[in-house]
């Protein structure tokens, strides 16, 4: 897994929202909690930030160079679907 999560040079934040009790985040906290130890182990100097508010739908943002940003939504996605998703922004160099 410690591959995967290598992020790609071009990339400047990684950012979650989620609701912390709501059951349709209910993956991207299990996601998060097997995967940001990882995350942060292998890039320590590029900010992975967890954002909880109640009602909020699942999503993941990726911020690049030049400002630019892409972001999926995790909403009743699995925990691997979830796992994909990042992967693929985080590899991206746009």
């Amino acid at each position: 897994m410690s591959g995967k999560y290598v992020f790609s040079q071009a990339l400047k934040e990684v950012r979650f929202l989620f609701c912390q009790t709501g059951e349709h985040s209910g993956a991207t906290r299990s996601f998060l909690a097997r995967a940001y130890p990882t995350m942060k182990k292998n890039n320590p100097n590029i900010p992975i930030m967890l954002r909880e508010a109640a009602g909020t739908q699942p999503q993941v943002f990726a911020r690049y160079e030049f400002g630019k940003e892409k972001s999926e939504s995790l909403l009743g996605l699995s925990d691997k679907e979830i796992e994909e998703k990042v992967t693929s922004l985080v590899k991206t160099a746009l």
